[in-house]
């Protein structure tokens, strides 16, 4: 059962950040300046510390700044890249409704399968004030042993601390091959993602592998994800953007460790700024936009930001991304690091349980609430 600390973090805690930073301020004279810094990540490979230091310094000045930033050189192949996105395609236009339906993630306590448009608002204050329908589809699934190249551990719980099977796939009947290209193409994201949080411990002044015995089952939640074109295509226009906006996707900050977000071409995401303007986020041939999310920013005390984004495809043509959310073993407790703190300086947040918040803050997306 969700703790009553863990419960009103990721209900209440959230909703009012959320709240807070879509109010745009008003006292502001100048403009903060904005960017999503590009990162080149090969020298992180390197087997000479200051190389891997040097990359670290780049994520840190990124992650206390726009809390967003391309990596490129990151090691995972464009076939496998190609391949998801290709996946992504074939499950939405392939399935019938009745096979979708039976992928229904309302057949899952964990939110795993098909999730229509109807179902879900990703900031639920949407759902409550009975904003028009996000336009996005999705399908959902979450980290299991077989998926991840070391084999793990087989320590691995669900988001409630259960260990039944959890994902819902596609029969290899409706989708030949399916599996296959989301297996080989999660692997890849999984150890990318787990070399990525020793660039982050390194950033923070941590040992590089202080966040290792945390990551051998984690959280691992991923999606394929399909924006409609837009009703009436138009260019992005900062000085308008909420214009008859058709909403893909909300907006919201994610709830783990961080995101790496692969997407087609068609543009769609929106950064919001500190000066609460929406900016387009540009597009990078072959790299995975990253961006900080709610648990790095609890564990940093607010040094990291987890910026609040969105979807909105402004294109005549089908948008299709594949976000990759990571988290830590379910059962790890996120707290404020020490190395985060100055001298005197108090916590801003409380301790959670790491599964227990992601699984609330999943219910409180959905229709039921």
């Amino acid at each position: 059962m969700t703790t009553t600390a863990t419960h009103t973090e990721a209900r209440k805690g959230a909703a009012d950040y959320l709240a807070s930073r879509l109010i745009k301020p008003t006292d502001k004279k100048t403009k903060t300046p904005f960017e999503v810094p590009i990162i080149d990540i090969s020298p992180s490979f390197s087997s000479a510390l200051s190389d891997r230091k040097a990359v670290a310094s780049q994520i840190r000045s990124a992650c206390t700044s726009s809390g967003f930033f391309h990596i490129t050189n990151h090691g995972v192949p464009d076939t496998s890249r190609a391949a998801i996105l290709s996946e992504a395609a074939r499950f939405f236009h392939t399935l019938t409704p009745e096979q979708k339906e039976a992928l229904h993630v309302r057949h899952s306590r964990y939110l795993f399968g098909y999730e229509p448009s109807t179902y879900s608002y990703v900031n639920p204050a949407d759902r409550d004030a009975d904003a028009a329908p996000e336009t996005k589809e999705g399908f959902n699934w979450g980290y299991q042993a077989a998926l991840d190249p070391s084999g793990g551990d087989g320590l691995y719980r669900n988001l409630d601390g259960s260990d039944a099977p959890a994902n819902n796939w596609p029969s290899e009947s409706a989708l030949p091959g399916f599996f296959e290209v989301v297996r080989e193409y999660y692997g890849h994201v999984l150890q990318l993602a787990r070399h990525l949080f020793r660039l982050f411990a390194l950033s923070l002044e941590l040992p590089e592998t202080y966040f290792d015995a945390m990551t051998t089952h984690p959280g691992g939640i991923a999606r394929l994800i399909r924006y409609p074109p837009a009703s009436h295509p138009m260019p992005f226009d900062p000085d308008n953007a909420d214009d008859k906006a058709e909403i893909g996707l909300g907006a919201h900050t994610d709830y783990e460790c961080f995101t790496l977000l692969l997407c087609s071409a068609a543009p769609g995401l929106e950064i919001l700024s500190p000066d609460g303007d929406w900016v387009s986020a540009p597009a990078v041939e072959g790299s995975f936009i990253v961006n900080v999310a709610d648990f790095m920013m609890r564990w940093t005390n607010d040094m990291y930001k987890s910026t609040v984004h969105r979807v909105v495809n402004r294109t005549g043509d089908e948008r299709y991304s594949v976000p990759f959310f990571f988290s830590v073993n379910y059962e790890e407790k996120v707290t404020v690091l020490p190395t985060c703190l100055g001298e005197g300086e108090e916590p801003k947040y409380g301790e959670i349980a790491a599964g227990e918040y992601v699984l609330e803050r999943l219910r409180a997306t959905t229709s039921e609430g």
